[in-house]
């Protein structure tokens, strides 16, 4: 079995990013199938539930307030608008749902009262929860945590040293302490980058050193294609070729063995044969449904198709356990919540 490590070097992952291509999926392919469940893959459904209107500079996001990208600003989703999702989620074979609001920070206020409702509606179904809404305190992890929160997600997005060119509106450093947090509340990491934003190939192996290094490895690590939105800065980058993101996930699955590594957003460039690939390679985890928050994806049945032709099986829901026992929580059925 592999070791699990938390200090490689540059040097070291930088050997294993330039292998040979073949040589380099075969190695992830190799420690992949030491896990008994390699044909398992996880299928996470993401939803904006406050979409547009985000104070921050992120270069590559149609949700900033500050570019002219069409995207309409909608206040946060109700309730009950939530949970059809996450059933129709559920029923196209999802057994997590990712919610994502377009804030800079999280606020102690009705919002995000409204949030850990939606936290505790969707833990009520039986599928694991993910939340990704900007920097949070320790505290407020804590809250997310009591409500049932299983999971949040706080993208690096790229390397510490080409990070201000990406973003100016918080710190790199900001990043790592809202992990710190999440972890301190015990809830599991998901935390991955961008490719195509203009970045050197060593910026995308210090960004995979910075999580393999962290004191205990995320859990999920989304590896994203950019997808150029006109009116960002980036509109005019080039599309990364499938065979950039197959060496982002092979050097992730090898750095980061136990880790779930999710082929994430970019998809929607990609054939079947493109991302039977990146399952080779050690991709365990995608994102289903016609959208990842304001982008265009897969419909979950062209999903299925591609598993039954690869042989893979949708993995099940807290297959590495439940998380901690949600406190003072009433258990509320779909019906009542709808009602």
């Amino acid at each position: 079995m592999t070791e699990v490590r938390n200090n490689w070097t540059i040097e070291e992952i930088a050997e294993i990013y330039h292998s040979p291509l073949l040589d380099l999926v075969y190695r992830a392919a190799t420690i992949h199938r030491e896990n008994k469940d390699y044909a398992e893959v996880q299928i996470s459904s993401l939803i904006s539930i406050k979409t547009g209107g985000c104070p921050e500079d992120c270069a590559y996001c149609p949700q900033a307030a500050r570019y002219n990208t069409g995207v309409d600003v909608h206040a946060l989703m109700p309730l009950h608008e939530v949970v059809m999702a996450a059933q129709r989620a559920k029923d196209g074979g999802a057994s997590r749902l990712c919610m994502g609001a377009a804030w800079r920070e999280v606020r102690d206020n009705r919002d995000f009262d409204k949030v850990l409702e939606m936290v505790k509606a969707v833990n009520s179904m039986d599928m694991e929860v993910c939340c990704t809404l900007g920097m949070l305190t320790e505290n407020q992890a804590q809250r997310l945590a009591d409500a049932g929160l299983y999971a949040y997600n706080h993208n690096l997005d790229t390397s510490e040293d080409d990070y201000k060119r990406i973003i100016t509106t918080r710190t790199y450093d900001d990043r790592l302490k809202t992990l710190e947090h999440a972890r301190k509340a015990k809830l599991t990491v998901c935390s991955g980058g961008i490719i195509g934003l203009g970045e050197t190939e060593e910026d995308r192996i210090s960004m995979l050193k910075t999580l393999s290094n962290l004191p205990k490895h995320p859990e999920s690590v989304p590896i994203n294609a950019l997808v150029p939105v006109k009116g960002t800065p980036l509109a005019d980058q080039p599309r990364v070729s499938v065979w950039e993101m197959v060496r982002m996930i092979a050097t992730a699955r090898i750095i980061m063995p136990r880790t779930v590594v999710r082929l994430s957003a970019g998809r929607t460039e990609m054939t079947t044969l493109e991302q039977a690939f990146c399952f080779m390679a050690g991709a365990n985890s995608i994102f289903a449904g016609d959208k990842l928050l304001t982008t265009p994806n897969p419909a979950f049945s062209d999903d299925m198709a591609m598993f039954e032709l690869l042989g893979l099986k949708p993995r099940e829901a807290f297959k590495n356990g439940r998380p901690n026992e949600v406190k003072e929580v009433r258990e509320m059925s779909i019906n009542e919540v709808i009602g």
